[in-house]
C-alpha cells in the first residue's frame, strides 16, 4: 500500500469525565489535523467514523458525524471493530483511495465513554456471565491470565517491567490523563488491588474521553503538498479465531495468523520492528501479541520482556505515549491513540520521547471480547517511512 500515505495525525488530551460530547471531541482534532496540514476542509471527501460507547444509540453517527464537522464525503463508512477500527479504517480508507471512491479521507475516532451513558456490550452475554460473577473484559481477561498461568507460568515481574514502562512514558505525554502522569514501581504493579483475580487494578486501562485522528492521501498527493507521510506497508485482521471449535485455547487469538501475515506483506521480520504500539486494555494482552505475532516463542513471553529495553531509549520501545493502560483508554478511540502515536515519532515530533529508529514501525488493534474464547478481532498494521 506504499502507493497511500497517512499524513497527517491529531490527538486531543485524555481525561476522565470531561464533560464535552464525543462530537466536540472530534471537532477539536479535525481543526488540529487542518492546522497540521493545511488541507482544506472542503478536499475531505472520505470520512471513516469508528463506533463508539457514548454514541451508540445514534445509528447514524457516521453521517450525524459529517453533518457536525461540515464534510460532505462522497465516501463514508461507520466501523465497529472496537480497538481495530483505527487501524482498520486506514486499511479500508487505503482501498476507499485505491479505487478513486474519494481522494482524502479523515479516519476519525471520538468517544467520551467516562462523561455519557454506557450501553450494554452485546457479546458480553450476561445470562451466562454475571450469575457466576464474570462481568466483562476485566472477568473475561482475568480468565485468559489464570489460564496462562495454568499452561505456562505466569511470571509478574514481566508484566509489571511493562507496566512500569509505560507509565514512565505517560509522565513525558501531554495528552496523557492527568491522573495516570504519576510514576509506579514495580512494587506498586506487583501489590495494588486484585478485582478479577490474578488481573490487579493496575493491569487494566482507566476509561477516559478523548479523540484522535489520522489523513490518508494517495501518495503523490502528500508528496505534491510537501507533507510528511508514513506508509501501510502490512495490514492483517482475523475475526474469531478458531471460531469452528467448540472448545478454543482462550489464550490464542487471531495473532497468529494476522502477525505473520502483516509481517509477510512488508517484507519484515518482528526482530526488524523498530517500535511496537499494541493495543494494551490489559497488560496480559502485550505479552500474549509479543509471543503471537511472532517477537519470541508462545510461553516465553516474559523473558523477552525482561531481556529487552522497552523504554523509549531501547530496543524496541514500547507504547511511547504510555499506552491506553498509562494515558488513558479514550473509549472505543483507544486503537487510534496507539496509531497515532506510532505516526508521531516516525514524523520525529515524539519530544522528550522520541525513539532513534523509525524507519518503520507495528501497531495493533484488539476489538469485542465474547464469551468463553478469546478476543473477535486480531488486527496488525505495518508502517514505514
Amino acid at each position: 500500500m506504499k502507493d497511500v500515505a497517512i499524513a497527517g495525525y491529531a490527538e486531543t488530551k485524555i481525561d476522565v469525565r470531561g464533560g464535552r460530547t464525543s462530537y466536540e471531541l472530534a471537532g477539536d482534532a479535525l481543526d488540529q489535523i487542518l492546522r497540521q496540514t493545511s488541507v482544506d476542509k472542503s478536499e475531505i471527501d472520505g470520512l471513516l467514523v469508528s463506533e463508539t460507547m457514548s454514541e451508540s444509540a445514534n445509528p447514524f453517527w457516521a453521517q450525524y458525524m459529517a453533518d457536525v464537522l461540515g464534510i460532505s464525503p462522497t465516501w463514508l463508512e461507520l466501523l465497529g471493530l472496537g480497538g481495530v477500527s483505527s487501524i482498520g479504517g486506514v486499511a479500508r480508507a487505503a482501498m476507499a483511495i485505491q479505487n478513486k471512491a474519494c481522494s482524502i479521507a479523515l479516519v476519525l475516532a471520538a468517544d467520551a465513554q467516562s462523561s455519557g451513558q454506557t450501553p450494554e456490550q452485546g457479546a458480553q452475554r450476561f445470562e451466562f456471565q454475571y450469575p457466576t460473577g464474570l462481568r466483562g473484559p476485566v472477568g473475561a481477561f482475568g480468565m485468559i491470565m489464570r489460564r496462562y498461568d495454568h499452561l505456562y507460568g505466569l511470571n509478574r515481574r514481566a508484566l509489571a517491567r511493562l507496566a512500569v514502562t509505560q507509565r514512565g512514558h505517560a509522565i513525558l505525554n501531554d495528552n496523557a490523563c492527568p491522573r495516570l502522569r504519576k510514576a509506579i514501581t514495580e512494587e506498586d504493579y506487583l501489590n495494588s488491588k486484585l478485582v478479577s483475580d490474578p488481573l490487579r487494578v493496575l493491569d487494566s486501562v482507566m476509561v477516559c474521553d478523548g479523540a484522535n485522528a489520522v489523513l490518508v492521501m494517495s501518495s503523490d498527493e502528500a508528496k505534491r503538498r510537501g507533507l510528511k507521510a508514513v506508509y501501510p506497508t502490512g495490514y492483517a485482521e482475523l475475526t474469531h479465531y478458531k471460531v469452528t471449535e467448540p472448545l478454543t485455547e482462550i489464550t490464542e487469538s487471531g495473532f497468529l495468523a494476522a502477525g505473520p501475515r502483516a509481517l509477510k506483506q512488508s517484507g519484515l521480520r518482528a526482530q526488524d520492528v523498530q517500535s511496537f504500539h499494541p493495543y494494551d486494555d490489559f497488560i496480559i494482552a502485550i505479552m500474549l501479541q509479543l509471543e503471537q505475532i511472532g517477537f519470541c516463542d508462545v510461553g516465553k513471553g516474559a523473558d523477552y520482556i525482561l531481556s529487552k529495553d522497552m523504554t523509549f531509549k531501547g530496543d524496541l520501545p514500547l507504547n511511547t505515549g504510555g499506552g491506553q493502560i498509562s494515558a488513558g483508554q479514550p473509549g472505543l478511540a483507544g486503537g487510534g491513540l496507539n496509531l497515532v502515536e506510532a505516526v508521531r515519532q516516525m514524523f520525529g515530533d515524539g519530544g522528550p520521547r522520541q525513539i532513534r529508529r523509525t524507519q518503520n514501525a507495528m501497531v495493533t488493534g484488539i476489538g469485542g471480547i465474547p464469551y468463553a474464547r478469546n478476543w473477535c478481532t486480531s488486527a496488525v498494521m505495518i508502517l514505514e517511512q
